[in-house]
């Protein structure tokens, strides 16, 4: 009923936020004589967050048209490798002059991004600064609501069952980079590869992920140590509504998401709300520019699949399955354990922010201790200094030093 609600609000919203969006530019347009009316500015300026507000945000687009090789301008297109239900295995192809065709032949990367609430395209800074020296591959999730029933349910070892596929499909010489959420299906994944003895990546690394929930807990860790597993499957979990194609499906809707991220810093997102009127009013459009692209991205969610969310709570949050050597997934129709310190010839990278709020301290690292079976020359750890959660992805930080770190730790993996 919950879905319905939210969906009747929109309903309201929309024609709102539209009529302020006029609003907002017929105070701004110099050919309207509301332009040149007192207040005007702190009129178009209301009228624009009130916009922003009430409007509806979709999935952005990636936007990455282009790089920037050897001083040379490259193309890039966006390529689907493989079609799955939930999820397409997206290449960026750079469309590399005869100049540089030995270009071709760098270090191919796999990025797994979060199936968590946003969408994939919040790692587009990611991509972006990894594309002049790489071959970049992305997980780019599709939202439960537009797949239909018929399609199936979506489980944690489908997760897992799709990296896999990804990984093989790529061969041997690939790179692995998981952020946040997927570093523990990922790891997963390379470990049932390596327990099976089939094809397995270069290396593989990992960012601020929740490997080790115990270490370090914050407020995400703290709330699903709390509430138990009916608590989140009668207050979190909903049908999609009739006008959608998954409509039926149950989901952990995206909307609610952006509710829990959004409360974890009140305080944060109403003062970044009150500058950007207050950037409108003194007319410094670079700032306010800036607030939108964050926001458009930050307010793009996507609904997860009702058994893939409640499974992994309670394996990763709750049960600590992982760490504590008692996961088992579903392979070929056959229950397997999660063996990291099967893994002995993949070279590993944890990566973490020193002030993530998000995977605390030492939960990436926890990695280190579960390859027992990778040697200590061929593992690395580096902590972020100054970074929060999105800074070891994104911003200046991750382009002058975490990137950067990345890149030689590949060039020097054999």
């Amino acid at each position: 009923m919950l879905y319905q609600l939210h969906e009747l609000q929109r309903a309201f919203l929309t024609p709102l936020s539209g009529w302020a969006e006029a609003s907002a530019k017929a105070y701004t347009d110099p050919y309207s004589l509301l332009a040149y009316t007192p207040f005007a500015k702190e009129a178009a300026a209301g009228y624009a967050l009130l916009h922003r507000v009430g409007k509806d945000y979709e999935k952005p687009a990636w936007g990455l048209n282009e790089t920037l090789i050897d001083q040379i301008h490259v193309p890039v297109i966006e390529r689907t490798e493989i079609n799955k239900p939930f999820c397409r295995l997206l290449k960026f192809e750079r469309q590399l002059p005869k100049s540089l065709a030995k270009r071709d032949s760098d270090p191919t990367v796999l990025v797994f991004a979060p199936l968590s609430g946003h969408y994939p395209t919040l790692l587009r800074d990611t991509v972006r600064a990894l594309l002049p020296d790489h071959n970049v591959y992305i997980t780019e999730w599709k939202d439960a609501r537009i797949v239909p029933v018929s399609d199936g349910a979506f489980h944690l070892d489908d997760y897992v069952a799709y990296c896999m596929e990804f990984i093989e499909f790529l061969g041997p010489n690939c790179h692995l980079i998981s952020v946040c959420q997927p570093t523990v299906p990922v790891l997963a994944a390379v470990s049932l590869l390596a327990s099976l003895k089939r094809t397995q990546p270069k290396s593989m690394t990992m960012m601020g992920g929740p490997i080790d929930t115990r270490k370090s807990p914050t407020k995400v860790n703290n709330l699903a140590e709390q509430r138990g597993h009916d608590w989140f499957k009668n207050n979190l979990i909903y049908s999609v509504p009739n006008r959608y194609p998954g409509s039926g499906r149950k989901v952990y809707p995206g909307f609610l998401q952006h509710t829990g991220f959004v409360a974890m810093n009140p305080d944060r997102h109403m003062k970044s709300h009150w500058d950007f009127y207050k950037d409108l009013v003194r007319g410094d459009l670079n700032d306010a520019e800036f607030h939108r692209q964050f926001y458009n991205e930050y307010n793009a969610v996507l609904d997860l699949p009702a058994e893939y969310y409640l499974e992994t709570v309670k394996t990763v949050f709750q049960d600590h399955s992982l760490p504590l050597g008692t996961w088992t997934v579903e392979v070929d129709g056959k229950p397997m354990l999660v063996k990291p310190a099967d893994i002995k010839t993949v070279r590993m990278l944890t990566i973490e922010g020193e002030l993530d709020d998000i995977s605390g301290s030492g939960q990436t690292e926890a990695a280190q201790g579960l390859c027992s079976g990778i040697a200590k020359d061929r593992k690395q750890h580096y902590v972020v200094e100054s970074a929060g959660h999105y800074g070891i992805f994104s911003g200046r930080r991750w382009r002058e030093t975490v990137c950067p770190t990345i890149k030689q730790f590949i060039l020097k993996t054999k």
